[in-house]
């Protein structure tokens, strides 16, 4: 993972990017069932460490207000094109929070032209930290590389299994492999868990209602958007 002083010389470098964001109105984020952080502006992501039934919510809440409100300027997936900055390696500690809260209320003007919008006041806190949940939970590049093949092999597998219901072991042992393969995708952000495909498809089939053909097409999407 990058170290703070390389992140710091990068980040400096970054808050002078200029980028232009358009005269996109702000889209509201429903974040009534996220846990409520209070009126005072924290300084540290309250949802990372919550817990994985809140951490998987403002993952989800995140995702649909980043992908309404900043997928246009710093890339649908948060995979920047080069107008705006590669969000995901923006450290997932206060350091980064840091950062990025400011940036989020605040916006960024340069020469008189709005660079940023300012969102505080327009989609609040909660939304601010899903959004910034969502953000460092992204997988860094290649991170799914060598399990590749695997995945595919499970993907075929889950596919199967939507005509012909398996064996209970046998959706045992594949969750566990996915699991297991999940624990080892990496964040760009350092963050301890990536809201990885394998991820997704891991706890699809967990439970007692396991979903084999959502799993099986969250693997087919997720492994055709990193070719």
């Amino acid at each position: 993972m990058l170290n703070k002083h390389l992140l710091t010389i990068g980040f400096i470098a970054l808050a002078g990017f200029a980028y232009a964001h358009g005269d996109v109105a702000p889209q509201p984020v429903d974040t009534d069932a996220l846990p409520d952080v209070g009126e005072e502006w924290l300084i540290e992501n309250p949802y990372r460490d919550a817990g994985p039934e809140v951490w998987q919510l403002a993952v989800d809440i995140g995702n649909s207000g980043y992908t309404q409100n900043c997928a246009r300027c710093h890339g649908l997936g948060v995979v920047s094109g080069g107008l705006a900055p590669d969000l995901r390696y923006l450290e997932a500690a206060e350091y980064g929070d840091e950062w990025y809260v400011e940036r989020f209320q605040h916006g960024m003007t340069q020469n008189g032209i709005t660079k940023m919008p300012a969102f505080g006041e327009l989609l609040g806190q909660k939304a601010a930290w899903a959004i910034r949940t969502y953000i460092e939970a992204r997988p860094d590049d290649g991170a799914l590389d060598e399990f590749e093949d695997r995945l595919k092999t499970f993907r075929d597998q889950l596919a199967a299994w939507s005509d012909n219901a398996p064996e209970a072991n046998e959706v045992s042992q594949l969750q566990e492999e996915l699991a297991a393969i999940a624990a080892k995708v990496e964040t760009g952000s350092g963050a301890p868990i990536a809201d990885s495909v394998a991820y997704r498809a891991a706890a699809l089939i967990s439970g007692d209602q396991p979903k084999f053909k959502q799993a099986a097409e969250t693997l087919t999407i997720g492994l055709s958007a990193a070719e």
